[in-house]
């Protein structure tokens, strides 16, 4: 790593970034790339850069129909986590976890994952057989997790409303001790230069408006910057999959809808972990900046708008307050959403489909950020073999012919 010495650091912070050196390179777009990923956001930087490092391919682009960081990977809630319900989901999401404890060592790019653990609250007695349940499943596939009571919450957690007869009663808790927040649209930035320096070409303001195909095989794609021919094409651009998809003459079993976060004015350190509900859709954090990040369940309205409405925001509000009633005091900042596709079993797809060569990441509902490394890790692989890596073969498009699904709706009901 370069290091710079007390007064190099006073010269560039005096510079106005005038003399620093470009994160990645902004080239114009070749006529040909073995690999085209449609979608510059987390999961499709990861796509490319694990191409290039774990497979070898060499002439990839990555398309970006705004800039890096500018849609869904730059407007969650950063919470990151592994304990899903069925082996399936929590293979997958462990994949990525583990990837996430080395990033910033592999990506040489500060992401600032942060393990300070990961609550999920039951406020009923069927919520404390369910997290029993799951408890107990992460266990059996190697994942920690352990059942916190009532009594112990109030220790771990001072301004969380820990009683029985409250609106919300609060009776116990799960509990992974290596989940945590990562900064997001650091992680966009550290995969970007990442794959920069492998020679993969990021090409923003280029919106793909169309997909070539000949004979039942993709032979590339159609910009607003031009045509760009390719051996391969993956799409990974959430919100708007099922929009690419019909580009290709594909029906995927998605919807699209709303989902809100926002925060509040900094405050000094008051909440060292990450809080979730289920029940009342919502969770909250603390950023490093000093924020309380909460956010709120999906809205039930199919849409590709990045606002939302207010009565989601509100319920929400009322719910955290509930569960910490000394926040009712801070001001909200700003709020903001983006836009998730869903699974009707609430679980993503990764996989090849019937145009050779062409391939969808998508369906991540609301975890898509947790799984960045291992969704791009995994899509990787099954872009350069064109087969599914063991980790996402359950995740093919055909379970939705077979009725094979992965109902993680348990687990991946509340946005988190």
């Amino acid at each position: 790593m370069k290091k710079y010495s007390a007064f190099g650091l006073l010269r560039n912070a005096l510079s106005y970034n005038e003399k620093w050196p470009e994160a990645w390179r902004s080239p114009e777009p070749k006529r040909k790339y073995d690999v085209v990923i449609v979608g510059g956001g987390g999961h499709g930087l990861a796509t490319a850069y694990y191409l290039a490092k774990e497979h070898g391919v060499q002439n990839i682009a990555v398309l970006e129909k705004g800039w890096i960081g500018g849609g869904n990977t730059g407007r969650n809630t950063t919470i990151v986590r592994s304990n899903y319900l069925w082996t399936e989901a929590a293979l997958l999401y462990e994949k990525s976890l583990k990837l996430w404890e080395d990033l910033s060592q592999d990506l040489n790019y500060n992401v600032m994952f942060s393990q300070r653990g990961v609550y999920n609250l039951a406020h009923s007695l069927q919520d404390v057989r369910d997290i029993e349940r799951r408890v107990s499943a992460n266990r059996l596939n190697g994942i920690d997790a352990e059942f916190v009571a009532p009594e112990q919450l109030k220790k771990n957690i001072p301004g969380l409303r820990v009683t029985a007869n409250s609106r919300y009663p609060v009776l116990g808790a799960s509990l992974q001790r290596r989940g945590g927040v990562a900064r997001h649209d650091a992680v966009a930035w550290g995969y970007a230069r990442a794959a920069d320096q492998r020679g993969v070409d990021i090409i923003q303001q280029c919106e793909v408006t169309g997909i070539r195909r000949e004979g039942g095989k993709v032979i590339g794609v159609d910009t607003t910057r031009g045509a760009i021919a390719a051996d391969k094409v993956g799409v990974v651009v959430a919100g708007h999959a099922s929009v690419l998809a019909d580009m290709a003459g594909i029906r995927l079993p998605i919807e699209s809808h709303p989902l809100q976060a926002f925060v509040s004015e900094p405050l000094k350190p008051v909440l060292d972990t990450v809080v979730m509900s289920n029940g009342v859709h919502g969770y909250i954090s603390q950023s490093d900046k000093g924020e309380l990040v909460i956010g709120a369940g999906i809205d039930s309205y199919n849409g590709y708008g990045q606002r939302g409405s207010f009565h989601t925001i509100e319920h929400t509000m009322q719910a955290i307050i509930e569960l910490f009633p000394a926040f009712s005091r801070v001001r909200m900042l700003r709020q903001w959403g983006g836009i998730v596709d869903t699974c009707p079993d609430a679980c993503p797809i990764i996989s090849k489909t019937p145009v050779s060569g062409l391939y969808f990441n998508c369906g991540w509902g609301t975890g898509g950020f947790k799984a960045t490394p291992g969704s791009g890790w995994a899509f990787a692989h099954t872009i350069a073999e064109d087969r599914s890596h063991e980790l996402n073969a359950a995740f093919d498009l055909q379970r939705f012919t077979s009725g094979a699904l992965i109902d993680e709706h348990g687990a991946a009901g509340v946005a988190h």
